[in-house]
């Protein structure tokens, strides 16, 4: 099944996790789009900055520290995803409770691992 994936915290770099899951969820035949300091393209997945206003996104995959994740509270909830993945490193109780109080899940989980095991 198809899910509108948004890697928010995208990187261009190889090393960075928020790439191969780029990759991995290309390659898993996920529409992926994605937002990142920087803009670029990796696995033909157009990396954007800002804050755009993308459609029927069904899931976000956090790749921002909690620092930086402050200033996207209110774009996440804009999108009215179903889900938020909070991949390690990017726990944060004050996000996961305002995303609950707004009917949406917090699901504390890996993408890569989520792909590998087919739980995604």
């Amino acid at each position: 099944m198809c899910k509108k994936t948004l890697v928010l915290g995208a990187s261009v770099r190889p090393d960075r996790y928020s790439n191969i899951a780029l990759w991995r969820l290309s390659a898993n035949n996920q529409e992926v789009v994605a937002i990142g300091r920087f803009s670029g393209e990796v696995a033909g997945v157009i990396i954007e900055t800002g804050k755009p206003l993308y459609e029927n996104v069904d899931t976000i995959c956090l790749y921002l520290s909690p620092r930086h994740q402050e200033e996207y509270y209110q774009y996440i909830l804009s999108l009215n995803v179903r889900r938020v993945i909070f991949n390690p490193g990017t726990e944060n109780l004050e996000l996961v409770a305002l995303l609950k109080e707004n009917n949406i899940e917090a699901e504390l989980a890996c993408t890569l691992v989520l792909l590998s095991t087919g739980q995604y």
